[in-house]
C-alpha cells in the first residue's frame, strides 16, 4: 500500500486501486493524512489510472484530502480517470473543488 504514494516536490502521488470501495478507503485516507502531516505537501494528485469502480466512499477519501489541503492554501487534483470515474465525480459535484485533468 505504502508504495501507492510518493512525494514529488511539493505534491502528494497516491496511484489509487482497481476497486476504491470502503473496505480500503480508511487506510488510504489514513496514509494520504499521514504524508500530507508529516511531509507538509502542499498539493494532492490522485492518480485513477487504474480504477474501474468507485463508490461514495472514493469520493470521501478525496472530499477529505480536499478539506485538509485547501487549509493550507493547497489544491487536489485528479488525475487519468476513465469516463466512469470521471462521471461519478462530476455527477457528485467535486469538479468544483478539485481540478480534473485530462
Amino acid at each position: 500500500m505504502e508504495e501507492d504514494f510518493k512525494v514529488i516536490d511539493n505534491y502528494l502521488m497516491v496511484k489509487m486501486p482497481e476497486e476504491v470501495d470502503h473496505h480500503k478507503s480508511q487506510q488510504i485516507s489514513k496514509t494520504a493524512d499521514k504524508y500530507i502531516v508529516t511531509e507538509g505537501v502542499g498539493n494532492v494528485v490522485f492518480d485513477f489510472e487504474d480504477t474501474k469502480f468507485m463508490d461514495s466512499s472514493g469520493i470521501g477519501i478525496i472530499l477529505g484530502r480536499y478539506k485538509k489541503i485547501s487549509y493550507f492554501g493547497g489544491k487536489v487534483f485528479a488525475i487519468n480517470a476513465d469516463s466512469r470515474v470521471k462521471r461519478t465525480l462530476m455527477i457528485c459535484g467535486l469538479h468544483k473543488v478539485i481540478e480534473i485533468m485530462e
